[in-house]
């Protein structure tokens, strides 16, 4: 399973590969919201059928959160064991895409989602993380920043304070009025969510010429290539929701190569992750994975 800010993924799989995968809305974090991490992984849980879940045998899950409280972390695996009555291996959402992408060898990654983080595993599974500090204090270029970054430069433009711009009648769209704004990003206790819904827009008028966001975009390809220096990595791989846009990726990938950093191929991704950690316990980060 993959709980994320934004979403939930959880895949159900056997020998012989996948069963079925569902997914639903995410939670703003274990360590912002556990009831709310709790009841996010159970509402997709409940959408497989009663009889696919009578044989299983344990539950991988890579969440937002982990690692700045674990005692919430530990609380959410003793519940999420509860109701599926399966042992439980929990892990940083960031690490668990790493153990999908590298197949739980060595390697750094950086993940552009929700939030944006890059993580390192050594040879010896020593890990070190480069921003991933949350929508408040970091983040830096992820989904959320570039929503955030967008409707802030909409609404400077509105009110005379910026340049013209396509993102403001685009701003419009989400509340039906940019005064509303403001109590629609608060609304539904998701802020972070709600403002990474606008990065599509930015993205979108960006490819289309847009000065203002294409500025947004540029912006957050220089916090993203200081936090893939930071790691001190000369490859590393990419993965995230946001690195699916064609304009964003192609201008990561030149921001990169510009500074001397290659993009490598992912072997997995996040769910590969998840369920990796519930069939290893040998992984160098072991110490890092909450087992209930």
């Amino acid at each position: 399973m993959d709980l994320g800010k934004t979403s939930c993924r959880m895949r159900l799989f056997d020998a012989e590969g996948t069963i079925a995968e569902h997914s639903g809305p995410g939670a703003p974090g274990i360590a912002d919201a556990p009831a709310l991490s709790v009841q996010a992984i159970r509402n997709v849980y409940d959408r497989f059928p009663p009889e696919r879940l009578a044989a299983l045998a344990g539950v991988g899950i890579g969440a937002a959160g982990v690692e700045a409280d674990r005692g919430a972390a530990r609380q959410l695996a003793s519940e999420v064991r509860e109701f599926t009555g399966a042992p439980v291996a929990l892990i940083n959402d960031a690490l668990a895409a790493h153990a999908g992408t590298f197949a739980g060898g060595p390697g750094v990654i950086l993940v552009i989602g929700t939030g944006a983080i890059a993580y390192a595993v050594a040879e010896d599974g020593a890990t070190a993380q480069f921003d991933g500090w949350g929508p408040w204090l970091g983040d830096e270029g992820s989904g959320r920043w570039i929503g955030q970054e967008g409707l802030a430069a909409a609404l400077r433009a509105f009110d005379g304070r910026g340049p013209h711009t396509a993102l403001t009648a685009r701003a419009a769209v989400l509340a039906g009025d940019l005064t509303a704004l403001p109590a629609w990003v608060a609304a539904g206790g998701n802020p972070a969510r709600r403002l990474g819904l606008f990065t599509p827009d930015v993205l979108e008028a960006a490819a289309d010429g847009d000065p203002v966001a294409r500025d947004v975009v540029r912006r957050a390809c220089s916090a993203l290539t200081g936090t893939a220096r930071a790691s001190g990595a000369a490859e590393l791989a990419v993965w995230g929701g946001v690195t699916s846009h064609p304009y964003f990726s192609a201008e990561l990938a030149k921001a990169f190569a510009n500074a001397g950093i290659t993009i490598i191929a992912p072997l997995g991704n996040a769910l590969d992750g998840a369920a990796l950690i519930t069939a290893r316990t040998d992984l160098g980060y072991e110490e890092r994975i909450i087992r209930g």
